[in-house]
């Protein structure tokens, strides 16, 4: 009896070690990594992880450091955005610790922090000065107060008790989640030891702009005098991506502008030596979606020359190496984002990492000799990489969520070529479910990415992850059709007009493709889609009966109601040639809330209220349709979130009524 009941004990066991499938709880304890800064004496990354507590739905973000040379990570305790002092003993970063916003100081080992600011209006995105005597920082000011600390506080204190309603006399009064309030978002500059806090760019203008800016569209030139800085000046920013470099001194001055393009210029570095400024720029106006190259300006010249001319890429990131004769930058293509170089001088590009991965947040050691960079799969989530610039394999410095992915094992991605619209090559990325059996049949679900100008790649991702659908039993299907980025500009510009022309038959056409495989039942598929992908979804629905089951998240339904009330006006103009009354055939001919007499495909519906891109009302029109024509059909609303869903527990239910509803239409 005792030793059945120890093989029982053994099986058991046995059972609890073997891999689980990868699951939205599963996926929840991922830590998720970021910002890596090397430090100023090359021995150093300081980085942030931010984990998940589902429980009190919240998302902590803690700072760590590794040493380059390889070694266990260290917490320094909570915080965001570190950044070195030139000594390497001292950080400066982003913290809560005291319930508000406040740039914080630290030793290197995470002892004695301390805020440095105290401002009534709180204060993020601190970056230090190349002498270490200054930071620059944002902060959301009023713009008759300016850096004035006690007149911002008396402000805030009478605001408590004015009417709750909002006045409004132009355009761009709400952004994404947050609605335009009477501060703006000012560049501050102060110096590290204390002191006197300048408004660098005072006036009634966010900078960096409320519609476009970050923290990567603000620098501090190599001698720590001035600032270069992007700033959108146009009388309506709703309809404008006109975005251009500004300088001004650190210590407070007359701003000068350096670029007068009528497209946007953004996303300044200085080069090393100080002679140059690298910028990303578009050329045409109003179009978000143009290809952004790389552009060099000489500072006492004014000289411009565009260094990817001949790139039929878009430039992301870019960094300077050390000598100042070379950019290193990352550019989409075909769902991998390698890391390529040029030299300032004139040439090719070349590539330095590459692989089935996308990479980023590239930094050099200051003696050029390795860098320091993101890479992450769809297979895996971010881990902080360092590689030999001269060549040789990468080296994994971060291992945080090694456990979580040999206990819950994730599939590659598998690509995919199809023949779609005008012959135009598609391709798809594809991931197989847990214990993949080629002799089964399984149920299909198509992801439809959003943008339209988005693309599906060798990226991780926690809102739409394709692991947790494949864990589901799922075979995961995710197109890039026309509009897609990473296969050359003219596949972007092609759904420009015509959303739902060449976009929707490359989308059946991988359908099809995916159809015919052997290990699919073409008669359970499900498709389902966000932002864009909610639209082709809406699309889809009027036009097709040939999916099970359809999800539509912030999908647009109405084009003319939302052209009215969605933010980023730019965007409906360029995309269908004038707003409604000034084109309104085009209006009509693209719009799913045409073909409503058509629905029949049961269809969940989701939306979160505080979604100002697509505004929740498409959502609920859509679903007002599908009832009254009894359509099987569900709504999902979530009070709190905006286009995307983002609080733990939101996320964790977003998951549960998307798999349970596929389930219920393809698993019967």
């Amino acid at each position: 009896m005792r030793r059945c009941l120890a093989l029982v004990g053994l099986f058991a066991s046995s059972l609890l070690a073997q891999p689980q499938p990868f699951d939205a709880a599963a996926m929840m304890q991922l830590a998720r990594l970021s910002d890596p800064q090397i430090s100023p004496d090359g021995k150093t990354v300081a980085f942030v992880s931010q984990t998940i507590d589902v429980t009190a739905n919240k998302k902590p973000k803690e700072i760590y450091t590794v040493p380059l040379s390889g070694g266990p990570p260290r917490s320094l305790g909570e915080g965001d955005r570190p950044r070195w002092l030139r000594d390497s003993h001292y950080l400066v970063f982003t913290g809560t610790r005291g319930g508000a916003s406040q740039i914080w100081m630290m030793n290197e080992d995470g002892v004695d922090a301390h805020a440095i600011t105290s401002l009534a209006t709180e204060a993020d995105g601190a970056i230090i000065s190349p002498d270490s005597k200054y930071i620059v920082f944002t902060s959301a000011v009023y713009p008759d107060c300016g850096a004035d600390d006690a007149c911002n506080a008396q402000h805030i204190a009478a605001e408590k008790d004015q009417p709750k309603a909002r006045i409004y006399n132009s355009l761009l009064y709400r952004h994404w989640t947050d609605w335009q309030s009477a501060r703006r978002t000012h560049l501050l500059s102060m110096p590290v030891s204390g002191g006197k806090t300048v408004d660098l760019t005072p006036g009634a203008i966010d900078v960096p702009p409320f519609s476009l800016g970050g923290p990567d569209d603000y620098v501090i030139s190599p001698d720590s005098q001035e600032v270069c800085y992007v700033e959108n000046t146009a009388d309506v920013p709703a309809i404008s991506t006109n975005t251009d470099l500004f300088v001004v001194r650190i210590e407070g001055g007359e701003a000068r502008r350096i670029t007068t393009n009528p497209a946007a210029d953004m996303s300044p570095r200085y080069s090393p030596d100080g002679r140059y400024i690298a910028y990303r720029s578009q050329t045409r106006p109003g179009y978000e979606s143009d290809r952004f190259t790389l552009l060099l300006l000489e500072r006492t010249t004014g000289k411009v020359t565009v260094l990817t001319d001949l790139l039929d890429r878009w430039v992301n990131s870019f960094v300077w190496s050390p000598d100042s004769q070379r950019i290193f930058f990352t550019a989409m293509d075909r769902g991998r984002q390698p890391i390529q170089f040029l030299e300032i001088a004139g040439g090719g590009t070349r590539v330095a990492v590459s692989g089935e991965s996308v990479l980023d947040d590239m930094q050099f050691t200051p003696d050029g000799k390795t860098l320091v960079f993101t890479r992450q799969s769809g297979a895996s989530p971010v881990e902080i990489v360092r590689a030999a610039s001269s060549g040789g394999a990468p080296q994994v410095l971060t291992h945080f969520n090694d456990a979580v992915l040999a206990a819950h094992p994730t599939a590659p991605l598998e690509e995919l070529w199809t023949k779609g619209a005008e012959d135009a090559q598609v391709q798809s990325f594809l991931v197989k479910p847990p214990n993949f059996n080629a002799a089964k049949k399984y149920p299909v679900l198509l992801l439809i990415h959003g943008g339209p100008q988005g693309e599906w790649a060798q990226s991780w991702t926690y809102r739409w992850n394709a692991q947790v659908f494949a864990g589901a039993g799922y075979v995961v299907v995710m197109p890039n059709p026309r509009g897609s980025v990473g296969y050359g500009q003219k596949f972007i510009d092609d759904i420009n007009g015509d959303w739902g022309g060449r976009a929707y038959a490359d989308v059946m056409a991988v359908a099809d493709r995916v159809a015919a495989l052997p290990y699919v039942d073409k008669d359970r598929m499900a498709a389902a889609g966000g932002s864009y992908g909610g639209y082709m979804v809406d699309w889809i629905l009027g036009h097709t009966n040939r999916f099970k089951a359809l999800i539509a998240h912030a999908g647009v339904y109405d084009l003319r109601s939302e052209a009215g009330a969605t933010e980023e006006l730019w965007f409906p103009k360029w995309e269908f040639a004038g707003m409604p009354w000034e084109n309104p055939e085009m209006y009509d001919r693209w719009s799913p809330s045409h073909f409503a007499r058509e629905f029949k495909t049961p269809t969940l519906v989701i939306h979160g209220e505080l979604d100002f891109r697509v505004p929740y009302t498409q959502g609920l029109e859509l679903f007002t349709a599908l009832q009254l024509q009894k359509v099987p059909s569900r709504l999902l609303i979530y009070p709190d979130e905006g286009h995307f869903i983002l609080k733990p527990q939101n996320s964790m239910l977003w998951y549960k009524t998307f798999i349970d509803w596929i389930d219920t239409w393809t698993k019967k």
